[in-house]
């Protein structure tokens, strides 16, 4: 008996191998080409609308998570010095572009690369930052979004003083390592001076400094607070918040988490809606857009939020006319 000649199946065998193979390969290279946003913060623990915010702005835009987009998310867990090696991380990985969640987070970047995109969420100055070279042509290979507002800080000033109509001293606390402060402490002074109130300012860079803050403040007899954000004082924000409550002092802030944390009032720039625009300018980075090219954006919404619990625990009726504008009311 003759044996059976096995060449055409073994052919078969190695073209449907050669087949899987390459269709392996090419599924492979398409998964590849799916674009990576790289998102870096200071402290992704805290303000985790924002990021909902800028998931909600991507399929606004018409992406999928996963499916038309993978996004790398790179927080520092608020350690400052860890930054520059998660930026850097980010380059490793080859992302198409980084989002860049608040100034230090941009300074990161920045030092990171000078080709990769990156996208700012928010800042407060960035021309005086040295981020871009304008807000109409930002000219390098950082664009996005500004919180640039000078008439806010004066606007937490007239509030505490519709409040309180005699109020002659008022304490700013903020840190002076955090880009931006500057420029509002500026703003609060040019606004302090026809409402006929002193300020005084207190520089918050550690845990440590709190405490003796609130010294100098009570030893210069302050009425009220402007509390600035970002860095050391949203990381210790719960214990403002409770000084503020010990002392019987009203307060004012930049955005509306301290407020739902126990604090007074805050009023600000809207910054979630800042993070939903900055998907858009991701968008267009991924169709081809230069950086470059992208201007400066600034914020078109403000909040304005009271805390009516807060103010009972320090013995405070607030205005009615007062309370009538405020965008959101906690009972």
């Amino acid at each position: 008996m003759k044996a059976v000649k096995r060449q055409p199946a073994v052919i078969v065998l190695v073209l449907t191998a050669i087949v899987f193979t390459v269709c392996f390969r090419a599924e492979a290279q398409q998964q590849n080409k799916i674009p990576r946003i790289g998102y870096l913060g200071f402290d992704l623990r805290t303000n985790t609308n924002r990021l909902d915010a800028f998931r909600q702005g991507l399929r606004q835009v018409g992406y999928a998570e996963g499916k038309d987009i993978v996004i790398d998310f790179r927080g520092a867990d608020g350690k400052l010095d860890h930054l520059n090696e998660l930026a850097a991380e980010l380059v490793r990985l080859h992302v198409n572009v980084i989002v860049a969640r608040g100034p230090v987070s941009t300074r990161a970047a920045k030092a990171a690369t000078a080709t990769l995109p990156i996208v700012m969420t928010q800042d407060p100055d960035p021309v005086g930052n040295g981020f871009v070279a304008s807000l109409a042509r930002p000219g390098g290979n950082i664009t996005g979004l500004s919180t640039l507002a000078p008439e806010m800080s004066g606007k937490q000033l007239q509030l505490l003083k519709e409040i309180f109509p005699k109020l002659s001293r008022v304490a700013v606390l903020g840190s002076s390592t955090i880009p931006g402060q500057a420029l509002q402490l500026r703003e609060i002074g040019l606004a302090a001076g026809p409402m006929s109130v002193q300020l005084q300012f207190l520089d918050v860079l550690g845990p440590k400094d709190i405490e003796t803050a609130f010294r100098a403040a009570s030893d210069q007899r302050a009425e009220a607070f402007i509390v600035f954000g970002g860095g050391i004082l949203d990381d210790q924000r719960t214990r403002i918040v409770e000084h503020m409550v010990k002392d019987r002092l009203p307060a004012t802030y930049t955005g509306p988490q301290v407020v739902e944390a126990g604090g007074l009032m805050s009023y600000g720039v809207d910054v979630t809606d800042l993070d939903r625009r900055a998907a858009t300018y991701v968008d267009k980075i991924l169709k081809g857009a230069k950086p470059a090219d992208l201007p400066i954006e600034q914020p078109t919404k403000f909040e304005f939020v009271i805390n009516l619990k807060a103010a009972k625990q320090i013995g405070l009726t607030i205005p009615p006319n007062v309370l009538a504008r405020a965008d959101r009311v906690i009972q």
